[in-house]
């Protein structure tokens, strides 16, 4: 690489990892909202899984809740913000890895620009990229990771109250190394990866008996006044896919 081009990659990866500090936590009144957002899920004592915590805006919100965090992350820039953010907090424990169906180590496309959207799922990348929304995003470099699966943290760390799970593509993978149902799992949905939501809620309908919502973008609001059930949620989603905007299904254990 020559001295030019490592300074432009330097440039795009620090403008990439500002913009996302920016987002997730410069925004006044957010990490309020938030807070009373989880709380429907997370309380003092509990734990909650941030499986691709990026750079923290939600395990910040939730230590406020007094839950402990487990933030799993494979990129290395956003693990370096984690470690100044929270590696001092015996509430909060770091992992350095991707999750997925099986333990192993994987490959991460990784975008310097806008490192939210970095991925494993190759399938994931190639059906965004026709979306208009993700014309200018570039998967710029990759780096190798390590992997483990749910199951795997759920036996070093204990069983979560609270599951969340924004892996850009490879919710499926993630959801296909759990067993067992947990009180509560969030995932991402995304509109031009509509069937691939569709196969991560078929996995958690099989894990137990959920009832279902749906928050819009990052607004911490739900979508619905009731909970739903996986045929609801469904038509619900399909209401929100022509506006092309992402949010996160939410799954509620019924005891």
């Amino acid at each position: 690489m020559t001295v030019a081009a490592y300074g432009r990659d330097v440039l795009s990866r620090t403008w990439g990892i500002g913009r996302s500090l920016a987002m997730y936590h410069g925004i006044p009144g957010r990490q309020r909202r938030m807070r009373q957002h989880y709380s429907r899920f997370l309380g003092p004592g509990d734990i909650g899984f941030d499986i691709g915590a990026h750079v923290g805006s939600r395990v910040r919100a939730w230590r406020r809740l007094g839950a402990r965090v487990i933030a799993v992350e494979p990129q290395p820039d956003c693990l370096r913000v984690l470690r100044l953010f929270f590696g001092r907090d015996a509430g909060v424990t770091i992992v350095p890895r991707a999750v997925g169906a099986t333990a192993g180590q994987a490959r991460l496309a990784l975008s310097s620009a806008t490192p939210t959207v970095s991925s494993m799922s190759p399938d994931w990348i190639e059906s965004v990229t026709a979306d208009r929304s993700f014309s200018r995003v570039r998967w710029d470099r990759s780096v190798d990771v390590d992997v483990s699966t749910l199951d795997d943290l759920i036996a070093i760390h204990g069983e979560p109250a609270f599951c969340k799970i924004d892996v850009e593509g490879f919710e499926v993978d993630v959801l296909a190394g759990l067993s067992r149902p947990l009180r509560g799992i969030s995932f991402e949905y995304l509109p031009p990866a509509h069937d691939a939501a569709r196969a991560a809620l078929d996995l958690v309908e099989g894990l137990g008996d959920y009832a279902y919502n749906y928050s819009p973008i990052e607004t911490m609001r739900l979508a619905s006044e009731r909970w739903l059930d996986a045929a609801d949620l469904v038509r619900l989603l399909e209401r929100y896919r022509p506006l092309g905007r992402s949010g996160d299904v939410y799954a509620r254990l019924i005891t």
